[in-house]
């Protein structure tokens, strides 16, 4: 489809959900901008079948989004540190949720054993999780390896978010907030949680440098 044919598609299917909006609820949009008071944050992939809001079944003004490739939290991501800080010393959210899901694309190409090009920068850290896990590769198929990675990914970013200074500080002043991992099934659409939450400093693991 043409640049031109498709712009002509979205703006109308925009037309069409703006007035669906209206006719549901008159004071929709005006609700909207009155306020944004989302308690929780979300990070999670770039994949476009992942769409945040609609996974948790939220409307616009609930849940603040950050995704990239593959979910990842790097401290010297700028982008994503600055999600994080507006989302909890400006908006006060009350919980950060790194979201991955089995068969993630990105996680896959830091598996495979060629290039990629610029990306494979942003796929080494990946590629650092599953160095520090990789005796629990041995005898996984390679579907298994990817959907294993997926989940050891994750844990390891709710670490790095919770590591930050900005997550620190939050706890330090007395703010109320978690860190939790969870992953997405394709297949059926269903959420799991991981069982790793942090929710203070003496929940995290021990690690020999400092956050950033």
């Amino acid at each position: 489809m043409e640049a031109t044919e498709l712009a002509r598609r979205l703006f109308a299917n925009n037309q069409a959900w703006a007035t669906r909006c209206r006719q549901r609820d008159p004071h929709y949009f005006s609700r909207l901008v009155a306020q944004q008071k989302p308690d929780l944050l979300w990070i999670g992939c770039s994949d476009s079948r992942v769409p945040a809001n609609q996974i948790i079944d939220l409307e616009p003004g609930k849940v603040f989004v950050h995704r990239n490739i593959a979910n990842v939290v790097i401290h010297t991501d700028l982008n994503c540190l600055s999600v994080l800080q507006y989302a909890v010393d400006v908006l006060g959210v009350k919980h950060v949720v790194v979201c991955g899901h089995y068969g993630c694309g990105g996680v896959k190409a830091a598996l495979e054993d060629r290039e990629h090009g610029l990306i494979d920068n942003w796929l080494r850290h990946i590629r650092d999780v599953w160095r520090l896990h990789r005796e629990k590769f041995e005898h996984l198929t390679p579907d298994e390896q990817v959907n294993l990675l997926c989940e050891l990914n994750v844990r390891e970013q709710v670490i790095n978010a919770a590591s930050t200074t900005i997550v620190r500080s939050a706890w330090a002043r007395g703010a109320e907030l978690t860190v939790s991992g969870w992953i997405y099934r394709l297949t059926d659409g269903i959420l799991r949680d991981l069982g790793v939450s942090i929710a203070g400093p003496d929940d995290l693991p021990d690690q020999s440098g400092a956050a950033t």
